[in-house]
């Protein structure tokens, strides 16, 4: 359902995820990827979310940020697309955590739907990505300088 994805996003040769990646994402020694699958009532899987931790410094707790949620079209509208969503945001709050956090392209229909359910579009924050050449670039760049980055002086 990735793939599918994808394809929704008209980004079909940007994914290149296989099966292995996402089950040693999900179930490997140290877990930092988390998934819910919905199915419908012949257990057929017709959505997935999946998800990770983030923290904010300032609330000083963790919080989760719904990396991909996705509903194949013919069980859009049946609710499978908000139980996924009521599903992570009691496990905010059972945990504790203060915030489920998203992006959405911005053309994405689903915007209605998340207005719906309460989420605001936090239109002050603005994205950046570093990846690919500049990402290694950069990379490269650690320890330069009369101390490496992260170490304390002393």
């Amino acid at each position: 359902m990735v793939h599918e994805l994808a394809e929704y996003e008209q980004a079909p040769d940007e994914c290149h995820l296989t099966g292995e990646q996402l089950h040693a994402a999900l179930f490997g020694p140290a877990p930092a990827l988390f998934g819910h699958v919905a199915v419908d009532a012949t257990d057929t899987p017709v959505g997935f979310a999946l998800w990770f931790l983030n923290f904010s410094t300032w609330a000083g707790v963790h919080g989760i940020h719904l990396e991909d949620l996705y509903v194949r079209p013919a069980a859009r509208g049946t609710g499978a697309g908000r139980q996924l969503l009521a599903t992570l945001a009691a496990i905010c709050v059972e945990r504790g955590y203060q915030r489920l956090e998203w992006w959405m392209i911005h053309w994405n229909p689903a915007a209605e739907f998340y207005r719906a359910v309460g989420a605001v579009q936090m239109t002050e924050w603005v994205p950046y990505r570093l990846s690919g050449a500049a990402l290694r670039a950069l990379a490269g760049r650690a320890g330069d300088g009369d101390r490496p980055a992260g170490r304390p002086r002393g």
